[in-house]
C-alpha cells in the first residue's frame, strides 16, 4: 500500500510565502476542512496517510512536498528556496528517518515541487525557488541511485508541477503527461505524449496519480472532460482556499510508491 506523509494546516497559513499571487484573506477553518478532504481522498485512492509532526510556527508547513523527495525507499532532503522554510527540513528529516535512509543535498536551492519523476528521470524546474546549484547537487546525490536529472525552464509559475504532472496510462494503456505549455518550455518532454490543459484553466496541469485514480482540482471542468474522455478515473477536490497560498494537489503530500 502506498504511504502518503502529510502535515496539518498551521494557524499562520495566511503568512505563507507567495511568488506569483497577490495575498488574499484565507479562511483557516475552510482550509483545514479542505485539507481533511484531501487526506480522505488519498485514503480513497488506496494510500495509508501518516501525519508528520505539526509545525504551528511554520506558515508553509502543510506543503510537505517541498522539503523532501522519496525515491525508491530513500528520502532526499531538499534545500527550499524560501529561507523561512529552513526549520521544516529538520522536522521532516527527523520524522522520515524512522522509515528511510536520509540523504541531504550539499549545495544550492531546490524545492521538491520542482521535481517531477517519470520512471528513472527526474525533470527539475529552474524556478524562483530552485537554482542550477541545487539541480547540480541533486544530480550528484541521485546519480548513484540510477536517476537522470533533466532541467526544465519555467515561466510564470511557482513550481514545475504547477505546469506539468504525470498522468500515467489512460484507458488504452498509453501513458501521458498533462502540461500548461504557456508556463514552461516543453522541449525536454519531446519524447513523451503531452496533453495540454484548456487555455482557460491554466492551473489545471497539477494532478496527482495514485494507483488507478487521478486527483484533479475543482474549477477545471474542460480539462477534466478531456481527461475523463481518455478514461482517467478522477477524484475532483476543492482546494480553493489552500490555492490562495499557491497550494497544489501534489505539494501537500510526500508519496512513497
Amino acid at each position: 500500500m502506498p504511504i502518503a506523509y502529510t502535515r496539518a494546516v498551521g494557524p499562520r497559513l495566511a503568512e505563507c510565502a507567495l511568488t506569483h499571487l497577490d495575498r488574499l484573506p484565507i479562511d483557516l477553518a475552510r482550509a483545514e476542512a479542505q485539507h481533511a478532504r484531501y487526506e480522505q481522498a488519498l485514503r480513497d485512492a488506496g494510500c495509508e496517510v501518516r501525519r508528520l509532526p505539526s509545525m504551528p510556527e511554520a506558515p508553509d508547513g502543510v506543503f510537505v512536498e517541498d522539503t523532501a523527495l522519496l525515491l525508491n525507499g530513500v528520502a532526499v532532503m531538499t534545500r527550499p528556496g524560501a529561507a523561512s522554510r529552513a526549520l521544516e527540513i529538520e522536522s521532516t528529516a527527523q520524522a522520515l528517518a524512522g522509515f528511510f535512509p536520509v540523504h541531504r543535498l550539499a549545495a544550492g536551492r531546490l524545492d521538491g515541487g520542482d521535481v517531477l519523476r517519470v520512471g528513472r528521470k527526474l525533470y527539475v524546474g529552474r524556478s524562483a525557488r530552485t537554482d542550477d546549484a541545487g539541480i547540480g547537487a541533486l544530480r550528484e546525490c541521485v546519480g548513484a541511485m540510477g536517476f537522470e536529472v533533466v532541467p526544465v525552464q519555467l515561466g510564470a509559475c511557482l513550481h514545475l508541477k504547477s505546469a506539468a504532472t504525470w498522468l500515467g496510462p489512460d484507458a488504452t494503456g498509453e501513458p501521458a503527461m498533462l502540461v500548461n505549455p504557456a508556463w514552461i518550455d516543453t522541449t525536454p518532454f519531446a519524447a513523451l505524449r503531452c496533453l495540454a490543459v484548456d487555455p482557460a484553466e491554466p492551473w489545471a496541469a497539477n494532478t496527482l496519480r495514485l494507483g488507478d485514480r487521478l486527483l484533479a482540482c475543482a474549477g477545471t471542468p474542460r480539462t477534466q472532460a478531456q481527461l475523463a474522455a481518455r478514461g482517467y478515473d478522477l477524484i475532483v477536490l476543492d482546494v480553493s482556499e489552500l490555492q490562495k497560498a499557491e497550494a497544489a494537489l501534489t505539494c501537500m503530500s510526500l508519496i512513497d510508491q
